[in-house]
């Protein structure tokens, strides 16, 4: 396994060509915008901060902006059944279009990667409202997915121009903290593919690869590639299928989604605890890991300064690197399809990704696979 340093020397990051500051949102498209908003508020303790629609003089589709610390959220909902976001869910699902990257000049982040080979999406564009302007780009990557080059230096409006601040029902909020990383699946053989695009036209540095060896279990297995960028706020695990006895969960991902797209989004809390333990009162589903995961746990990764019984109550995994150690859980698909879903992640010094953790969690996905009948 090849490792890179998660951080670049300071004088490294000041010549990256593309310096991107963290995740500004992720916008997903999907059936009905308003209902999802609601879940994501009820369940997850997002809080609605912004809409636009027909209100506010946007025709043909909805998008709620949800907000909990740095976590936003953008829900879009197209208003005919011929519009690009309608059209994008019948053939996906509710599923991950944008991930937009928070920058100092979109215009420059745009020419820079479109120069190395990036297929533009959006030209640069500025827009502007009472309280400042916005400009943004965009470019394709892996499947439909894009990403967004946001510049919101001279903005102080709730979230962009065009949309109006709005409120929703009293979330609570679970102590979601920050996007961790994004997963992307992708068919077979194009993993090198995006590592090489997110390395050539974006500037990021290969983190760490897993092979089947790694990433298997007595079914199936898959390959995955981590990059990242400069200053390693923007993270990117490239899945891609491996043989296997039986269907992955790669291959069931592309069977449903119709391409490749983001498979789940790491959120980091800094009491993994109390988050997961309000989510499953609020109904969110976990993958199940039998309990003896953790008769030898200690053994595995350590003393650690959790107590052991309630992460076995909540299902909590745990691993280990040479900086310190993670806890991570991983949700079931959040809509009906089995495609996107979320991982919870608390780091107590470690900057991996959870590899000790990868036979249990594949066998429990294996385990939803057979009851779907797409194992």
């Amino acid at each position: 396994m090849e490792t890179i340093d998660l951080v670049k020397p300071i004088e490294d990051i000041q010549q990256d060509f593309l310096p991107l500051k963290g995740t500004d949102h992720i916008e997903f498209w999907v059936g009905n915008a308003k209902q999802s908003a609601y879940y994501y508020q009820a369940a997850f303790g997002f809080e609605l901060v912004a809409y636009a629609g027909p209100e506010t003089g946007l025709k043909d589709r909805v998008s709620y902006v949800l907000q909990q610390n740095k976590v936003r959220f953008v829900l879009t909902s197209g208003l005919q059944p011929d519009h690009e976001v309608s059209q994008h869910h019948v053939l996906h699902g509710d599923g991950v279009k944008v991930i937009a990257l928070w920058v100092d000049d979109a215009t420059q982040s745009f020419k820079q990667t479109v120069e190395r080979g990036a297929k533009p999406a959006v030209e640069p564009t500025t827009i502007s409202d009472d309280f400042g302007s916005v400009t943004f780009s965009a470019i394709h990557t892996y499947g439909e997915t894009i990403h967004k080059f946001i510049e919101r230096t001279n903005y102080t409006g709730v979230f962009m121009p065009g949309f109006q601040a709005k409120k929703g029902i009293e979330a609570k909020p679970i102590g979601l903290q920050y996007v961790d990383h994004a997963v992307g699946n992708v068919e077979l053989g194009e993993m090198d593919i995006w590592v090489k695009f997110y390395e050539e036209v974006m500037g990021f540095k290969l983190l760490i690869t897993f092979d089947d060896k790694d990433i298997s279990t007595e079914y199936t297995a898959l390959m995955s590639k981590v990059v990242s960028n400069g200053n390693g706020y923007i993270k990117f695990p490239i899945n891609e299928p491996a043989a296997g006895k039986k269907k992955s969960q790669i291959e069931e991902y592309l069977d449903f989604y119709k391409t490749g797209g983001v498979q789940h989004i790491a959120i980091a809390t800094h009491d993994i605890i109390e988050t997961v333990g309000e989510l499953r009162k609020r109904g969110i589903e976990f993958l199940y890991v039998p309990d003896t995961y953790y008769d030898d746990l200690l053994d595995r990764v350590g003393e650690i300064e959790e107590d052991i019984q309630p992460l076995k109550d909540l299902n909590i995994l745990v691993d280990r690197d040479d900086e310190g150690y993670l806890l991570q859980i991983f949700t079931k698909p959040v809509q009906d399809r089995p495609t996107v879903f979320y991982e919870i992640i608390q780091r107590r010094g470690a900057k991996s990704f959870g590899k000790g953790n990868f036979k249990a969690l594949f066998e429990a996905i294996e385990r939803e696979q057979a009851l779907r009948g797409t194992l």
